[in-house]
């Protein structure tokens, strides 16, 4: 069986050795949950990397947004060359959800764009869970949302092994129900063809070609090969093909899917009758049961996802099937700015509920449609066994859960220092802000501390004062009339850790020395597409320039667009969608 191998130029320094034996104590004595508090710059992806290592069990690395999921993915990818190391974020670049608004009676249609590349990622990540142990993914909060049933995305794995003598129609038709798509041409991902006897298949989730060759209806050799080029890779005994998609269903269980939802659908059509919500039993009916058409004739429907109950087999109010369903029992949960991630994943249940409930009760949804959803925080800490919150400033839930008990991890190998930090009057601030920021800006590097708030608090305080720690020329100014309690105890501790990495860098004759990142990677810039903002927003009008080319006003209100799903405008967003298709129908025009 692999094992985990940290591969690295560096050996633990520091506060690191001892807190990579705390953690590793922990888990191997069966402790439920740990803390390792460490600061900005301490290194704590390379101390997790070494407790993995250690503990030698599959881990999920949780972070609460997908631009540190990426970066964080980075690193690990070069600690680990030889794991698996894998990436499961939300696959949308766009994604404006169904949703209606009853006061205006505005129904928005669901609208996604999806980025193929992490999609094949994410099956990646849940193909290498079934292969092997020594696997690590790294996931946005994303993975509490419902996903395909494992039992049945495994289930459907179709093995092609030479010798096998089932022949190539029996493989044609189990590629198409693992949604596979025939083509006479070039090879795509999640496509195959034939060509009298080599049938040649583009996994979806790999860049590399499988060919099966046959003799009647015999296997008589299994090739991997190069779809560019044609060249043959090499040749092997038995190969795995997975899934294209997650949501993938055997036909017995769409049968008895379309059943169940029949049944649910006569019920809830009896139940507005009876209610005398005439307009909403049309409504459901008619969509209802253009949906169950298309799952007899397709297998597949717009919106299938709603129906997710049925197609699992799971019962009413019963957590959907996620990606912890995926992972072993055993697996090693680490959670990631966890005074952060935490509470995202609190949240998420709640706003999810409220826009699909609106939904069942205007009679656009089925009852059942509620159960798509994410878990609610009770079912995800069910779920979740061994873990390790890592934060500069762990929350009030993580140190009761842990009693108090930390890894303490504030001395930087680097040598760098927690910064100086400076109380300046409030009044002309900005002036002094100005001043400051010319000062650093010559050397080629690059407000309001005392209200009280959620931007001010003492844990707020401390990790926006940890940021500058990156760099050995950094400072802290807070701009104050006065000391508040919040301030003095972000003070003392950011003094209390500087004392401490001080007297680390004289006993060992360290010099601190900046810290360097390269965030610049594919996949970093993939994971923010959908963060570009809009130069402006708030009207519609405020986005259109009339000096602007229809290509320009396009791209404008498309950035617009994702800002606004972002923010959970849908109606915004739904306006601006219109407006880009009218946009569209005039650059059609006056071409």
């Amino acid at each position: 069986m692999a094992r985990f191998e940290v591969v690295s130029p560096f050996s633990p320094e520091g506060d690191q050795p001892a807190a990579i034996a705390q953690l590793v104590a922990g888990v191997q004595d069966g402790l439920a949950e740990q803390v390792l508090l460490g600061v900005t710059g301490s290194g704590k992806t390379y101390t997790i990397a070494k407790v993995i290592e250690e503990v030698n069990r599959p881990t999920l690395v949780l972070s609460h947004n997908k631009t540190l999921a990426a970066q964080l993915y980075q690193e690990f990818r070069s600690f680990f060359p030889n794991n698996a190391v894998e990436y499961f974020v939300s696959y949308y670049d766009y994604y404006q959800p169904e949703a209606y608004v009853p006061q205006s009676d505005t129904f928005i249609e669901k609208e996604t764009s999806i980025n193929e590349e992490i999609d094949r990622l994410r099956l990646r990540a849940t193909k290498a869970l079934f292969e092997r142990r020594d696997v690590l993914i790294v996931a946005s909060v994303s993975c509490i949302y419902g996903l395909g049933s494992p039992e049945s995305f495994y289930g459907m794995l179709h093995f092609f092994q030479r010798g096998d003598e089932s022949g190539m129609e029996s493989a044609l038709r189990q590629l198409v129900d693992m949604r596979y798509e025939r083509t006479a041409f070039d090879l795509f991902h999640g496509s195959f063809r034939a060509r009298g006897d080599v049938l040649e298949i583009l996994p979806a989730y790999e860049d590399v070609g499988v060919r099966i060759e046959y003799f009647g209806d015999e296997i008589e050799r299994v090739a991997r090969f190069d779809v560019l080029r044609g060249d043959v890779l090499e040749e092997v005994e038995k190969v795995a093909i997975f899934p294209k998609t997650h949501y993938v269903t055997p036909e017995e269980r769409l049968r008895g899917a379309i059943e169940t939802i029949s049944v649910e659908l006569c019920e809830r059509l009896a139940e507005l009758e009876a209610h005398e919500k005439l307009l909403e039993r049309q409504r459901l009916e008619q969509r209802t049961m253009f949906d169950l058409e298309m799952l007899r004739e397709m297998g597949y429907c717009h919106g299938i996802e709603n129906y997710s109950r049925h197609l699992t087999g799971r019962v009413l109010g019963e957590p959907p099937p996620t990606l912890l369903n995926y992972l072993p029992d055993d697996f090693l949960m680490v959670i990631d700015e966890s005074h952060q991630t935490v509470p995202q994943v609190r949240g998420m249940y709640a706003g999810d509920r409220s826009r699909k409930q609106t939904l069942v009760e205007y009679g656009f949804r089925l009852p059942s449609a509620l159960d798509n959803r994410p878990l609610t925080f009770d079912e995800f800490d069910a779920l979740v066994g061994q873990r390790i919150y890592i934060s500069a400033t762990p929350g009030d839930w993580e140190l009761e859960r842990t009693h108090g008990v930390i890894a303490e991890q504030v001395v930087r190998p680097t040598g760098l220092l927690d910064p100086v930090i400076e109380v300046r009057p409030a009044k002309g601030q900005v002036d002094d802000l100005v001043g400051e920021i010319r000062e650093v800006t010559k050397r080629g590097e690059i407000l309001d501390a005392d209200k009280e708030g959620f931007l001010r608090s003492e844990t707020s305080l401390i990790q926006t004062s940890g940021r500058a720690a990156r760099n050995l020329n950094g400072r802290v100014i807070f701009f104050a009339d006065r000391v508040t309690d919040s301030m003095k105890r972000a003070i003392d501790e950011t003094e209390r850790r500087r004392e401490r990495q001080r007297q680390y860098n004289e006993a060992n004759g360290v010099e601190p020395k900046t810290i360097l990142k390269d965030i610049h990677s594919p996949i970093v810039q993939m994971s923010e597409m959908d963060y570009h903002a809009a130069a402006r927003r708030g009207r519609i009008e405020t986005v259109a320039e009339s000096d602007l080319s229809l290509n320009e006003q396009i791209t404008r209100f498309e950035k617009a667009m994702k800002r606004a799903a972002k923010d959970l405008d849908f109606e915004e967003a739904a306006q601006l969608r219109d407006r880009i298709k009218e946009l569209r129908e005039l650059q059609i025009y006056s071409a």
